[in-house]
């Protein structure tokens, strides 16, 4: 406990912030987190503060501030603010917020994201949902709220930022040329109630009316297709590399042989062909506002 103005104030611990684990797995997270944590024992150490009386200062037990110096602990943002104006760093602890932030986004979304920015051409088709790129950040909450078992709502938090992070890549220059086909049936669940329904199907108004955007609705009316295995993603670089995945192609593994992708080009040029075209797709959209 802290004692302020003759009141306790209780200390964080691990227990205050779940989800805030380094995963071993993600090398470069493990690298950042490290380096972090190393340069702020450094400069409490510099200004001969015990950890425990820094502790107190930032709001934080003294073995939350251990675990965080010795790098198994992502710091908050507000950490490394508070540390910063606490230790005299003159605003180099806070600049690490950056790298820290994407830390904290799970290794699988910072390499898609990775990809995303570098491709020129983007092809997705859904089945069961609207793609993570044409989420709002509430209809996004409510999926992963949905998800059994439950996620902490930490990092249920995380996961949103992170998928919404992702959307940047719309306001690249130049922006790549970004196609969607997506199915009626998602289209017309009501995630997270009316009002968050209503502003998800604007936001897919507003983005697929965006120069560089295709964006097209498979009727649920319609003849079998492709795509019926699930979802289909293909990526194609500024060097003519490209890179694809299928849930129901080669084990739902990243595919870059020209055979593999081949295949996948067909399927997906298959898919766009027997869904609406963009214009009447965007019509129907408008329609299902309509009708609330």
């Amino acid at each position: 406990m802290q004692q302020v103005d003759g009141s306790a104030v209780r200390l964080k611990t691990e227990a205050d912030e779940p989800g805030w684990e380094v995963d071993p797995d993600d090398d470069w997270g493990v690298a950042v987190v490290a380096t972090v944590g190393r340069q702020l024992k450094l400069r409490r150490e510099a200004v001969a503060m015990r950890a425990a009386d820094f502790g107190e200062s930032v709001g934080y037990g003294e073995d939350m501030v251990y675990k965080i110096e010795a790098g198994k602990r992502i710091p908050r943002p507000e950490y490394l603010d508070k540390a910063d104006e606490v230790l005299g760093a003159g605003g180099l602890l806070a600049a690490m917020k950056e790298d820290v932030k994407k830390v904290r986004y799970p290794k699988k979304v910072r390499d898609l994201a990775q990809m995303e920015a570098k491709a020129v051409e983007i092809g997705v088709y859904e089945c069961n949902s609207i793609n993570g790129l044409l989420q709002t950040a509430e209809h996004a909450r409510a999926l992963f709220e949905a998800a059994q078992p439950a996620y902490s709502q930490d990092d249920v938090e995380r996961m949103v930022a992170a998928r919404v992070a992702r959307q940047s890549v719309f306001g690249r220059e130049p922006a790549p040329a970004i196609n969607f086909v997506l199915e009626e049936a998602p289209l017309r669940r009501q995630v997270g109630g009316t009002m968050v329904w209503r502003r998800q199907l604007e936001r897919l108004l507003d983005v697929g009316r965006l120069r560089t955007v295709t964006l097209q609705v498979m009727p649920t009316n319609t003849d079998a297709h492709p795509g019926l295995d699930g979802r289909i993603e293909l990526l194609k670089f500024p060097d003519g590399t490209a890179v694809g995945r299928s849930d129901g192609a080669f084990n739902g593994r990243p595919a870059s042989d020209p055979r593999q992708l081949r295949v996948l080009e067909l399927r997906y040029g298959t898919i766009r062909a027997q869904a609406l075209p963009p214009r009447e797709s965007l019509a129907f959209i408008e329609q299902l506002l309509g009708e609330t």
